[in-house]
């Protein structure tokens, strides 16, 4: 059989649920489901419990990290008033800030312009600054963008608004990129109703009108492909408050994959959007002889009990897609193969 070659892919929005979270995900189930997915390289969020707000949060996640991760990971320091004096700090151990706008999962929000007037004065200009803004906060956004002069990625843009404002603000030459999800491009408002929690997340799904929008952009102000992988168990997700969030690791390659298939997008923007960009814009290290083999044709029906995330569920499950993941190499190693990984924990280099 011949394989197809690609570089290792790079997720810049994902969530580890280290600390405080372990029962639905760690450090080795989350990236043993990036490598199922063909990621060698992600960025864990800082809504943990507690939050990576302060240097010594963080160094004690990046140990925990460096035990038992099978690829590379780096980490986000998070923005909070409680913590501001901390964030020059900790930037000695995270890879970027990330300021959230909006409601989110966990105690984490930035919602007065002081504080954000801080965050974007004392975080050090080398290293990005990334925001989950909705609606009219993505304004907000632009805006300091424009004040401070200094690049701002916003992530999971799931609105028709949201993207045609930013790209109009790119056109404008302001130092903005941002992200959409493979979530945000292949379900609706419509998958909340037949999934209920299931298919809850933030930003919540959107109507047909904003996926259009999105697909519409994926060629041109559409800079990355990052899943918001936030694996929750069924327990949580079957009760009376549930949280958001779904994971997206391991489909979102098939899914990007099948897109090639229907003639939705070429096989270069896939690398573009999936590896060359991500690296650029978090200006993330080089992985040297690293490259994932995939069966760009077979097709796979998406089960449940084949995931690697510890949560044990997708909402795509039954779904049969284009494309999979059959070998992965990290510097030179195999580390996974045939379905499973075959690399020892420790494995991955802590960024």
């Amino acid at each position: 059989m011949s394989y197809l070659k690609l570089p290792g892919l790079i997720d810049v929005h994902t969530h580890l649920r280290v600390p405080g979270g372990e029962h639905k995900e760690d450090f080795a189930t989350g990236t043993a489901a990036a490598l199922a997915g063909g990621l060698t390289m992600i960025l864990g969020m800082p809504n943990t419990n507690p939050p990576l707000t302060t240097r010594q949060r963080l160094a004690d996640a990046r140990a925990k990290a460096q035990q038992t991760a099978y690829c590379d990971v780096g980490l986000f320091a998070g923005a909070s008033h409680e913590f501001l004096a901390d964030l020059p700090d900790a930037a000695h151990e995270a890879v970027a800030l990330k300021i959230y706008l909006n409601d989110t999962f966990g105690t984490l929000r930035v919602d007065t312009l002081p504080t954000l007037s801080t965050c974007f004065e004392t975080w050090p200009r080398e290293k990005l600054i990334a925001m989950h803004a909705e609606e009219q906060s993505v304004s907000v956004g632009i805006g300091l963008a424009a004040s401070y002069q200094r690049p701002v990625h916003f992530c999971h843009i799931s609105r028709k608004e949201e993207i045609e404002l930013i790209a109009q603000a790119k056109e404008s030459g302001l130092p903005i990129t941002c992200e959409v999800t493979p979530h945000h491009l292949f379900m609706t408002e419509a998958d909340f109703q037949r999934l209920g929690p299931l298919a809850d997340m933030r930003p919540k799904l959107a109507m047909q009108a904003d996926v259009d929008a999105l697909w519409k952009h994926l060629n041109s102000t559409v800079d990355c492909i990052a899943t918001d992988h936030a694996p929750h168990t069924l327990a949580e997700k079957q009760s009376k408050n549930y949280p958001p969030g779904i994971a997206g690791l391991e489909t979102s390659l098939p899914l990007m994959l099948t897109a090639i298939q229907e003639n939705r997008i070429s096989m270069a923007r896939i690398i573009e959007l999936m590896h060359t960009n991500p690296r650029n814009i978090f200006n993330l290290p080089e992985q040297p002889d690293t490259y994932i083999e995939i069966d760009p044709t077979v097709e796979q029906t998406i089960s449940n009990e084949a995931m690697h995330s510890k949560c044990g569920w997708t909402p795509f499950a039954g779904e049969t897609l284009t494309g999979r993941v059959e070998r992965v190499v990290l510097r030179g190693q195999t580390i996974f193969e045939n379905g499973q990984v075959v690399a020892t924990r420790g494995n991955g280099m802590i960024l």
